[in-house]
């Protein structure tokens, strides 16, 4: 293998050897999700006509721990190695800083996919599911993924310690990802929150990975798909270039 490959594959192994915790937690977790809001609301919730409340939550939720765990593994694994300094050992390396770039956001992917997988295999069976358009389930997933994999990354180059990496986990990646229609439809919200709505990109990734399922959504999945790509081009050519100059990791 080449030197990203290695890196690639050492990422993968590094979150795949304890599975329970960063595959299993987060299953149970949606699990829980959905067992608490689906009793409480399915009687009196309903969207997109006559799509039931639990069956709506099922692909928020999925697309929720896609994107939590694919920023959680860059992160991780970048802070990680700078506070213990084995970051030293990759950076020895020849791999260049679109090697670098591949490999962490690649192996985010890999984990915010087979996350997302788990949960779904084990929510599904709570109510029936469709698949209008899976080809955008898959595509939204991806991309998804990898944004929020490539804002890891540059949240793992920028924090120097644990506490500065959970104000980014708690205080930006979560409340954008609670508030992005995981759990309700934003027309269900008052104008001003519907607005407030719309300038969340997280929001477009959550409702585009679910026209897939329904095939109905509150915007557009070509819009939803087009801020999702600039975003990911924006945050990509960030990231690389923070790469390329050896941003906090190179003196």
């Amino acid at each position: 293998m080449s030197g990203w490959q290695t890196l690639f594959y050492k990422e993968v192994l590094r979150f795949w050897k304890v599975g329970f915790q960063t595959v299993g937690a987060p299953v149970l977790t949606a699990v829980l999700y959905l067992l608490i809001f689906g009793h409480v609301l399915e009687g009196n919730a309903k969207v997109y006509g006559q799509v039931h409340y639990t069956a709506f939550l099922v692909p928020g939720l999925v697309m929720m721990s896609v994107l939590q765990n694919a920023f959680a593994n860059s992160s991780s694994s970048l802070i990680q190695s700078k506070i213990m300094g084995s970051l030293v050992f990759v950076l020895l390396t020849p791999i260049s800083h679109w090697g670098l770039f591949a490999a962490y956001v690649g192996s985010s992917i890999v984990r915010g996919v087979v996350v997302g997988f788990g949960v779904f295999i084990v929510t599904v069976w709570f109510t029936g599911t469709s698949f209008a358009a899976p080809l955008w389930i898959l595509l939204f997933a991806v991309c998804g993924a990898a944004l929020l994999g490539v804002l890891g990354l540059i949240a793992g180059l920028w924090a120097e310690k644990f506490d500065q990496m959970a104000v980014f986990q708690n205080f930006v990646v979560m409340p954008l990802t609670f508030l992005s229609g995981v759990f309700y439809s934003i027309h269900s919200l008052p104008p001003f929150w519907q607005t407030v709505s719309h300038l969340n990109p997280i929001f477009y990734m959550i409702d585009g990975f679910r026209y897939g399922f329904f095939g109905v959504s509150d915007v557009s999945p070509w819009l939803s798909l087009s801020i999702v790509g600039i975003a990911l081009l924006v945050v990509s050519a960030i990231a690389v270039n923070l790469l390329r100059i050896g941003y906090k990791i190179r003196s």
